[in-house]
């Protein structure tokens, strides 16, 4: 007596037909500025203690900016290069990092007199255009699923 094997699930039609649909997505040319924008803002936001130059004064906060923009790399596409389709779904949980990333300085470095301007202008500015690329990405992703 032969064996029936069936198909896994990854080739279920469901499944076939939502990746095509996350992959039209993310194919645009928009999506892909967008997604490309903000792996460089995680990289920025991950070196901006050394770049901006407060890494000896704010210890906690480089700490704290290193890995918000190591993990908002990541979520934009650095860590999910054979899912790429999928990526505009993780951009929500990069854009509250993106929030976390202006409101940091406050919460992380205590209740300081005064925090050097140069430090809170980078951490905003970072941190404003994270929530425009992620949510950017998220919505392009929004978008593709409403038009199928």
């Amino acid at each position: 007596m032969a064996e029936r094997t069936f198909p896994g699930i990854e080739e279920h039609p469901d499944i076939l037909a939502l990746r095509a649909r996350s992959e039209r997505a993310t194919t645009t040319v928009t999506a892909q500025i967008c997604e490309g924008l903000g792996l460089l803002a995680g990289l920025y936001l991950a070196a901006s203690a050394w770049i901006v130059g407060f890494d000896a004064t704010l210890p906690t906060l480089a700490v704290t900016n290193l890995i918000a923009g190591l993990a908002y790399a990541f979520f934009m596409g650095g860590g999910f290069g054979s899912a790429y389709e999928r990526t505009h779904a993780m951009s929500w949980a990069a854009a509250g990092i993106g929030v976390w990333t202006i409101v940091a300085p406050f919460v992380v470095s205590g209740a300081r007199s005064s925090h050097p301007a140069a430090e809170i202008v980078s951490n905003a500015v970072v941190g404003g255009l994270a929530v425009v690329f992620a949510a950017t990405t998220g919505a392009l992703g929004q978008m593709a699923k409403r038009r199928t």
